[in-house]
């Protein structure tokens, strides 16, 4: 058996700062010499408005390994949000990298080998916080990238949970529909 890893996927969901920080990351994790690099390519060289591609960097010019492309699942519009996105998130999501490489998610011998594309979500309303804590959002959203590798490299949840916990496992939002609260 191979020792490649051709693709893994995962999310994670963190939350309970104030307004607007929750982070909930999806992650595809894979080798660049397979479908990981070619998607990875593409979506650094296929910038579409409003849906900037960009490097996870910890710096202007000091990129993460594993090469790890940022995609913002809202469209960006709005400067304030673009500034929020492109440096405390984006430094949030390079640190993550590292933690899950540093927690041995990421195997260190790897770190060139691999790439990452991480969806994030960002919510609009940071752009109305007057008084956001970036510190706060900074944590937040590198926890979550950390926790969504970890789990895509754990390929967690299992098949098993999954099947044990359908019933007991409800959307938070579909309750709320039921609930008359959306």
């Amino acid at each position: 058996m191979s020792d490649k890893i051709y693709m893994r996927v995962g999310e994670a969901l963190v939350a309970g700062g104030p307004p607007g920080t929750a982070a909930e990351p999806e992650v595809a994790i894979g080798d660049m010499s397979g479908p990981m690099g070619t998607a990875f390519a593409t979506l650094l060289g296929d910038q579409v408005k409003g849906h900037t591609r960009v490097l996870a960097i910890m710096n202007t010019d000091v990129m993460v390994r594993p090469a790890t492309i940022m995609v913002s699942k809202v469209t960006v519009n709005d400067s304030r949000y673009t500034n929020i996105l492109m440096g405390t998130v984006q430094a949030a999501i390079a640190n993550g990298v590292l933690d899950a490489v540093r927690n041995g998610d990421i195997p260190k011998e790897k770190a060139n080998d691999l790439g990452i594309i991480v969806s994030v979500w960002l919510n609009p309303i940071v752009v109305d916080q007057k008084d956001l804590d970036h510190k706060i959002l900074f944590n937040i959203h590198r926890e979550a990238t950390a926790k969504a590798i970890a789990k895509a490299m754990r390929n967690e949840p299992s098949i098993d949970w999954l099947l044990e916990n359908q019933e007991k496992t409800v959307h938070k939002y579909y309750q709320m529909g039921l609930d008359g609260k959306l």
